[in-house]
């Protein structure tokens, strides 16, 4: 069974924000980022507990394509997305959030 997916605000924007820059970079790349995004949280959502646990309940899974990863906890029928966050950025800042 699928889970439910919902976003928290900060995982929202730096989704959005990542795919306006991949856009500025070249026409098409944002919409590029964003397919890879959603179907890599699609996967999520088929298999939740397939991904490995990082720290505490939160789970990690990357996309293949991007340097990303999506950071998100498993709650009964719902994925909670936390990060979706570029691999150099300092984890920390994403941390905070859980």
């Amino acid at each position: 069974m699928t889970s439910r997916v919902v976003f928290r605000r900060a995982a929202q924007a730096e989704f959005l924000e990542a795919a306006a820059r991949y856009e500025q970079q070249r026409t098409g790349l944002g919409e590029e980022f964003l397919r890879e995004v959603e179907a890599t949280i699609d996967r999520v959502a088929d298999a939740p507990l397939m991904h490995p646990l990082v720290t505490g309940d939160v789970r990690r899974t990357v996309t293949r394509r991007f340097p990303y990863s999506i950071f998100f906890r498993h709650r009964g029928e719902t994925v909670v997305v936390l990060a979706i966050f570029h691999g150099r950025r300092e984890p920390r800042i994403w941390q905070g959030r859980t």
